[in-house]
């Protein structure tokens, strides 16, 4: 029962996309095809990420469920102090600086230290940050976002927005969105012709 009203949920989160939107979907094994979760320390995989044209106002990036480990989305857009230190799996991360010093490259590691600083729940997550040496925002994936050793996949980056750190205020929650599991949509299937079969009894019953 749980599983299909999670994948009702997401279902109509996910209807309600505008029809102009673009879906960007990730469905696959984030670290497919790497030794990252094997060797030891931090590793960052994905290069610079795939590059895309993301519209704030109408774009979506989703996610598979089981590939992500995540069944729920809950985002919180802000500067890295003020991170909450749980209930939170997206982050827009709006500090762009971990020094103080603009000289110095502000990466995705960077970016997921000052996340893991803050919030303390262990949980897969995915965060936006605006990386300094390519000049533009990325789309990093994270399996435990307090962990400040956890490995990070480089999922996309948004070449449209180019020199603009300002643009990431405008990242918000329709801008996330899951696809449930082929088994999460056989229980909402399923559950739905429930109610249709009831639905048809009560109809034959009559007042």
């Amino acid at each position: 029962m749980k599983s299909a009203t999670v994948a009702a949920v997401i279902a109509l989160s996910f209807s309600a996309t505008p029809a102009s939107a673009v879906q960007f979907l990730f469905d696959t094994d984030p670290f497919a095809g790497s030794d990252a979760p094997i060797l030891a320390g931090r590793q960052i995989v994905g290069g610079p990420g795939l590059p895309l044209s993301f519209s704030t106002a109408s774009d979506v990036f989703v996610f598979h469920t089981g590939r992500f480990g995540m069944k729920t989305l809950s985002l919180h857009n802000d500067l890295a102090p003020n991170l909450p230190a749980s209930g939170v799996n997206v982050v827009v991360l709006r500090t762009t600086d971990n020094d103080a010093d603009p000289l110095t490259p502000f990466g995705a590691g960077n970016a997921a230290n000052l996340i893991a600083d803050q919030i303390t729940e262990s949980a897969p997550g995915v965060f936006v940050y605006f990386n300094s040496g390519l000049n533009l925002p990325r789309l990093v994936f994270s399996p435990d976002l307090s962990d400040d050793t956890a490995d990070l996949r480089i999922l996309a980056r948004m070449a449209n927005l180019i020199g603009q750190p300002d643009s990431l205020a405008a990242f918000s929650q329709t801008n996330f969105a899951l696809v449930p599991e082929p088994s999460e949509w056989a229980l909402l299937l399923a559950g739905l012709g429930l109610v249709g079969a009831a639905y048809r009894r009560s109809r034959r019953r009559g007042p």
